[in-house]
């Protein structure tokens, strides 16, 4: 079974799933999808923990690919307030749901030696087995290059977006005490990121297929909505994400994942006439 971590509120849920959904469609493994997800609305309101409601569904839908696959939902809203409550980092562009990968080398959050971490915001093209059978022994984790942080902040600086954790080793070095340490003193533009940048000392670099944040390719294992630049004809910022459909289809030009869209509109719908008691007349 290989472990996939996701960190979010329940309002990206659709992101978690048609991510999850994309890999499980494309490997015989069986997969424990782990999602870490807190309650932060004393912060803001819209951050809601995922429901139960919602990871049971997407455990029904694991099974349809492998039937030993599951989907688990860990709490961490009273670990993420001792961790980092009154740390300088939980006003930033990026939601606090970010750091709480910095708490998966805790063995009750997740309980195994190595794992794959995932944003929500990426999609699997291949299989995912291509990643988890990377040797990483000597390694606290892998990362491939950061497309725009090589200009801007070093050349061997790393997106986070798609990690293949030693969580053995980490535990072994103490990195993520290190970054989530870090992370309470420090400020940072983007604070997991950052700190994990600073706080490795022994990181694989993984090849740009296994996280690529510009175009698919063939070889592309893991596609990453992540922000980009338009430099011609006119300077801009995009940040269109996989459950952006029209978008990723009309100004990124994405086709790839269509059946996944079409696998989970399905599914919903089933769901959605499962839910509707008999003799009911379903609304709208």
């Amino acid at each position: 079974m290989i472990p996939i971590l996701y960190c979010g509120n329940d309002r990206i849920f659709e992101g978690v799933f048609l991510s999850a959904l994309s890999v499980a469609r494309r490997t015989e493994a069986s997969l424990e999808i782990r999602i870490l997800t807190m309650d932060d609305s004393a912060a803001n309101p819209k951050y809601l923990p995922i429901t139960e409601e919602h990871v049971a569904l997407l455990d029904r839908a694991l099974k349809r690919f492998h039937p030993e696959s599951r989907a688990v939902r860990v709490d961490l809203s009273e670990k993420f307030i001792e961790t980092f409550d009154g740390g300088k980092n939980l006003k930033n562009c990026y939601t606090p749901y970010a750091l709480l990968r910095l708490l998966a080398d805790d063995p009750e959050v997740v309980p195994y030696d190595k794992a794959i971490y995932l944003d929500i915001d990426t999609m699997a093209c291949r299989d995912i087995r291509e990643l988890w059978d990377i040797d990483i022994t000597d390694y606290e984790y892998g990362a491939a290059l950061d497309y725009m942080g090589t200009f801007w902040v070093a050349k061997d600086y790393c997106n986070s977006g798609v990690l293949l954790l030693n969580l053995a080793k980490i535990r072994e070095t103490g990195m993520f005490v290190k970054c989530r340490k870090l992370i309470r003193e420090k400020w940072f533009a983007m604070p997991d990121q950052s700190a994990i940048h600073r706080s490795a000392t022994a990181r694989y670099t993984l090849e740009r297929r296994f996280n690529e944040q510009r175009g698919i390719v063939p070889e592309t294992v893991i596609k990453h909505f992540n922000k980009g630049i338009i430099w011609f004809p006119i300077f801009h910022l995009y940040n269109i994400k996989q459950w952006q459909r029209d978008a990723v289809h009309k100004k990124l030009g994405i086709t790839a994942f269509d059946e996944d869209y079409a696998f989970y509109d399905e599914f919903m719908k089933e769901q959605e006439a499962d839910r509707t008691p008999v003799g009911a007349t379903p609304e709208g």
